[in-house]
């Protein structure tokens, strides 16, 4: 990290930090970058949502933004045809194993996939990928946390937050389809050794994870 430098996106130019991550650079000067899986303190961040993608002139092909570090003289794009086609199909894929129930969410107005739609004019039943609902029971067991299986998107928030913060039960098992969130031994959360310190509800963005009423 040194002297701030200058870089330009969507043809504003702002200063940046060298070696930051495009995407919190964007961000940090409100030009918004559809985000889920990405947290400013990853320094591995696994780009596994496949939504932040922008185009720097020079190179050929569009890139994730929360992977890319700045350098100076940077010129970035975040809406193409080659952007657009990229995060229009990856939130299509996502939404079509995401339960779709606003109206009933903890996170109904504050979801970030609802931020996303808005913002990339998406809609959030996209009508061009078959629905893959697997129907896997809601975990209500711990005191203050109910966690919905069929509603998470895999950004990963949950298990850096209790890493962070609680008692460290959750992480990622199996692979594809299957992939899932869940206490290191499948047991629920009730049974895991959750200390039910919240954290993980805290950071959800999408309401798979929220507290009790």
């Amino acid at each position: 990290m040194g002297d701030k430098v200058k870089i330009t996106i969507d043809g504003k130019e702002i200063a940046a930090v060298p070696g930051e991550k495009i995407l919190w650079a964007a961000l940090d000067n409100g030009i918004y970058i559809p985000h889920l899986c990405a947290g400013r303190d990853d320094h591995s961040p696994l780009a596994s949502c496949r939504l932040c993608f922008v185009e720097i002139e020079g190179y050929a092909h569009p890139v994730p933004s929360c992977t890319q570090e700045v350098s100076g003289g940077m010129v970035i794009t975040t809406r193409s045809e080659r952007v657009d086609r990229i995060i229009g199909t990856g939130f299509e894929l996502i939404m079509s194993n995401h339960r779709t129930d606003c109206r009933a969410c903890p996170r109904n107005h504050s979801c970030e996939l609802q931020k996303i739609a808005r913002e990339r004019k998406l809609k959030l039943k996209p009508a061009r990928l078959p629905r893959l609902d697997r129907d896997l029971p809601v975990d209500g067991s711990a005191a203050k946390i109910k966690y919905d299986p069929n509603k998470c998107v895999l950004c990963g928030h949950c298990i850096r937050a209790c890493r962070e913060k609680g008692a460290g039960v959750l992480g990622f098992a199996r692979r594809g389809f299957e992939r899932a969130v869940t206490t290191f031994n499948g047991s629920p959360l009730g049974e895991s050794g959750c200390n039910n310190c919240t954290a993980c509800a805290l950071a959800c963005p999408v309401g798979a994870l929220a507290l009790k009423e």
